[in-house]
């Protein structure tokens, strides 16, 4: 099963929250805001800003903003600066981890189609498609979308 991060979710998230918020916010006020405990949102946040997804300003009126609009965030942006880059198995292009199998295995490359599938999808759906309903036509079979549009709305509420 293809699963994200818990990080990855609060990241979603804290950054749908920010959206809302003017000027600066502090990770105390955005742990209030969304239930999210504060040592987690402050970790999301560093991560976020080591991402360039937000900025941050220390001192008195310090906190965090976004650097853009959240319909100029891809979701794959957020998976990225959180969790790494996208990658299913060992063997796909830009993958962090090794394969001991990678000089043998008959399926080296094969899984990069799947891959960049994957990230293509997830790069053209925002986090402004995220907040809003309904959610954005994928390019799916009409059965599977329709069954994909009943998960996805029904974790949205």
């Amino acid at each position: 099963m293809l699963r994200l991060s818990k990080l990855t979710d609060y990241a979603v998230v804290v950054l749908v929250r920010l959206s809302g918020m003017e000027g600066m916010q502090t990770s105390p006020g955005i742990a209030a805001a969304t239930g999210i405990p504060e040592p987690t949102v402050a970790k999301v946040l560093k991560t976020l800003a080591a991402g360039d997804l937000v900025s941050s300003q220390r001192g008195a009126r310090g906190g965090y903003r976004l650097n853009r609009e959240l319909s100029a965030i891809p979701i794959a942006d957020v998976i990225a600066a959180v969790d790494g880059p996208i990658a299913l198995t060992a063997c796909v292009d830009g993958s962090t981890s090794e394969c001991e199998s990678r000089g043998l295995c008959p399926m080296r490359g094969r899984w990069d189609p799947v891959n960049d599938a994957i990230h293509s999808a997830l790069s053209r759906i925002t986090l402004a498609d995220m907040q809003a309903a309904p959610l954005p036509a994928l390019r799916m079979p009409s059965p599977v979308m329709a069954a994909a549009r009943v998960v996805l709305q029904s974790a949205a509420e």
